[in-house]
């Protein structure tokens, strides 16, 4: 993928963030907390793709939080937007070039785990890619990365064990396990479900893992934090829906905003 260059990505290349954030469904008010911003739109940076999903800002943030110069994507593009997961690389390589070499990834997901409720908060130790694609598929850049990149550490284990040892210091409640990543839009049926649990997935979304690939594949270290909004298909007899979705988001920002605090001032 050719990079253009022009103004808005210009001012995204000059800033030097120590940081890159990428926050899911509704979590992007974690981006009004950062100072001095500085808003580039989606849509002034040529070929990236804009997300038509409830929530969802459409434009980088930069600035300062907690002391740290952060890039943030206030909102992300899905793949079940008829968006193929190669042109979700834009952002990721922007950022790398920026010179990001920690990148944190948000989102919202049905928990899959039975010990889990809405409203915990899981640090991901890894991911099983259930979307039937891979960001990688096609020609391979190798001034981003090599053409098998290893993915045995995505989630960069020693900074999984500081923010178990910060969450446990602040008594922040985490659990920790695996993310499934489902295509989407449509919910997962409950024997989906029930397979997803015999494979080992603690928490099941949309989004993330290709944000996650093309993060390692650029070399940089991964954090990735699921904010469980509900339960997943056939575990409550409930149906599901993204108004619940959001409205769980909201309630437990408070707690994930705290612990993203302490893992920008105390471990990245």
């Amino acid at each position: 993928m050719k990079i253009v260059k022009n103004a808005a990505v210009q001012i995204l290349l000059d800033f030097h963030p120590e940081l890159g954030l990428i926050l899911g469904s509704g979590l992007g008010e974690m981006a009004d907390k950062i100072k001095d911003p500085v808003y580039v739109n989606y849509c002034d940076i040529p070929g990236l793709p804009i997300s038509q999903v409830e929530g969802h800002e459409n434009r980088f943030v930069l600035g300062t939080l907690k002391g740290k110069k952060v890039i943030t994507m206030q909102g992300r593009v899905h793949y079940y937007e008829g968006i193929r997961q190669s042109d979700l690389a834009l952002p990721i390589r922007l950022m790398k070039l920026a010179g990001v070499k920690t990148l944190l990834l948000t989102n919202a997901a049905g928990g899959v785990n039975t010990t889990f409720k809405p409203g915990d908060i899981m640090l991901i130790s890894d991911h099983i890619n259930l979307s039937g694609s891979n960001p990688l598929i096609g020609p391979n850049d190798p001034d981003f990365g090599p053409r098998f990149p290893d993915m045995s550490d995505i989630y960069t284990a020693s900074l999984r064990a500081k923010i178990r040892h910060l969450a446990d210091e602040e008594g922040t409640p985490l659990k920790e396990g695996v993310y499934v990543m489902y295509s989407g839009p449509s919910y997962e049926t409950p024997a989906e479900i029930r397979m997803i649990r015999t494979l080992g997935g603690d928490a099941v979304g949309m989004s993330t893992v290709p944000e996650a690939i093309l993060a390692r594949h650029c070399g940089m270290q991964v954090i990735g934090i699921t904010c469980v909004t509900n339960m997943a298909a056939g575990i409550l007899p409930r149906k599901l829906s993204h108004q619940e979705v959001l409205d769980s988001a909201e309630k437990t920002a408070p707690m994930l905003e705290k612990l993203v605090g302490g893992i920008l001032e105390k471990v990245c």
